[in-house]
Order: C-alpha cells, then structure tokens, then sequence
C-alpha cells in the first residue's frame, strides 16, 4: 500500500472496538461530526492517523476497509498488531482506544479492487477466487458483501488461512453466507493446530496455498469445492497477503498458465491481482 500525498487529514471517532485475540481487533471509525464516509471501491484502504508518544505530528497507516461500499454509518477495519518498531506502537496505541476516543484518518484510495472487466473491456465473468493469508482477509470482506449487496451472480470462492483458529476472522459470518448463497464458497486452514488459540480445530492444516495443492494425485481443496479443474479460462484470482503466501500461490499457479499484474500479457491481460500486506 502506498499513502502518496492526500489532502488534509479528517477527524473521526472510534464507535465499536472488538479484540478477537489481544492482537486482532475489528475497529469501526466514523466521521466525528455524523456524516456518512465518503464513497469508495471494495478493496480500497483508509489511512489512519494518530500523535504518538505525544508528539505534534501524525503518524499513519494503511489499513483495507473490511465495510462494503453500501456502508455510509462507518468504516471497518480487520487490524492485527504489527511487529515493526513504528508500527507496533501505533497498532498497540490503537488497540488502547476506547469508544468515543478520536483519530485522523484521510480518504480511501488504493487500486486493489475487483477486477470486473477483461483487458478488451467486455465483462469478465470468470469466478473470483479470493486467496488471503491473516488480515489480508479485509478487503475481500469488503469485496464479499458488496457483490452480496448489488446482488451479482459472478461466483466467489474465499481461501482463508491463518495461524490460530481464532484469527479466521469473519468465521460465522462467511460460514452462514456460504450456506444460504450457491454462488459462495468458503475454505479454511490453520498452520498451528495443535496451539491453545486453535483448540478443537478438525478442519485443514497448512497454509492456504496448500488448498490450491491436490495429494498424491487427488483434486485439490479449491477444485474439489468447485467441481472442476482451476485453469486461466474460467478463474480469475486475487491475492492479499505476506510476500511468501504471494509467491507462493504464484509459484503454484504460474505453471497452469496464470499471469499475474506484475507482468502482463502483451495485449494488457492477467489472470491475478496482487496486495502485499504487511
């Protein structure tokens, strides 16, 4: 995500504050003078402002809004702390808040949105498979309840993977959303089963690229959900995750004949989008 010069920044409040672990929170900020946010594409990022340590100057950092466009009461942010020196205090700033506490925050931008038409410029119909490892699940949120929202049919599978059971954010939610909708699917999976955050887990282990991966010849996760084999044709993927969950899918995926907006085809087409989250 890249900040880029923005206008001054605007005043807001914290108007729900939720920790799902002591380092995972959902975080919803609206305008502090009651107007409705400003208008913004699924998968766009706000950019959050506070003085730390009591100094004059703001400091900022990106995060995807995990709201959907329809959403004017607010924006919602999926947030886990960081480990750099600047970003952990801001994170372990932020998750100090309370309700009714203020923040800057400046308007939405970023181009990690859902790609709905093809390098010719007709409708790209292809099914969306949206691939997120920790909280690069936020902007699919968004992504999610916004095709919900305008009613589209284009159908949507959602990989998740996280380290702990209870860092699969949004779990009930999706689960409710892929039972009641055909055109959903959701897939989970957890690196550390055996930890005390993931207690009772009985569903599939690994990281997410690993659902992408069939085992001694059998169909992989994503393929057997789907009911077909994945190819260029009819998937189109988007990535939002660590640099290593990236290359890996890419690397799994690249011999299939995916193309990723890193390097397009000469005629400007590709077949994944890509967010790095830090």
């Amino acid at each position: 995500m890249s900040l880029g010069e923005q206008a001054p920044p605007h005043v807001g409040k914290i108007n729900y504050h939720k920790n799902l672990t002591p380092e995972l929170a959902i975080i919803r900020v609206q305008s502090d003078d009651g107007r409705p946010v400003p208008d913004f594409k699924a998968g766009q990022f706000v950019a959050l402002g506070l003085k730390l340590d009591g100094h004059h100057n703001i400091t900022y950092r990106p995060y995807s809004l995990s709201s959907p466009p329809e959403e004017k009461r607010y924006f919602e942010f999926y947030i886990k702390s960081a480990s750099e020196h600047v970003m952990s205090r801001f994170t372990s700033t932020l998750f100090k808040m309370f309700e009714g506490d203020l923040v800057y925050w400046r308007n939405p931008t970023g181009a990690f949105t859902i790609e709905d038409k093809k390098a010719d410029g007709t409708s790209d119909t292809r099914r969306l498979v949206l691939i997120a490892s920790g909280t690069g699940l936020a902007p699919f949120i968004s992504y999610v309840l916004h095709l919900k929202n305008i009613k589209s049919k284009r159908e949507i599978v959602l990989l998740h993977g996280a380290k702990y059971v209870q860092e699969l954010g949004y779990c009930d939610m999706l689960k409710n959303l892929s039972a009641s909708d055909p055109n959903f699917k959701y897939l989970t999976t957890v690196s550390r089963p055996d930890h005390e955050l993931s207690r009772d887990w009985r569903g599939n282990v690994g990281r997410v690229e690993t659902l992408l991966v069939g085992k001694d010849d059998s169909k992989s996760q994503l393929e057997k959900a789907v009911g077909e084999k994945v190819t260029p044709e009819n998937s189109f993927f988007h990535i939002c995750g660590y640099a290593g969950t990236i290359n890996a899918v890419i690397s799994i995926l690249s011999p299939l004949g995916f193309i990723s907006n890193r390097k397009k085809r000469e005629d400007g087409s590709f077949d994944i989008k890509i967010e790095t989250y830090i």
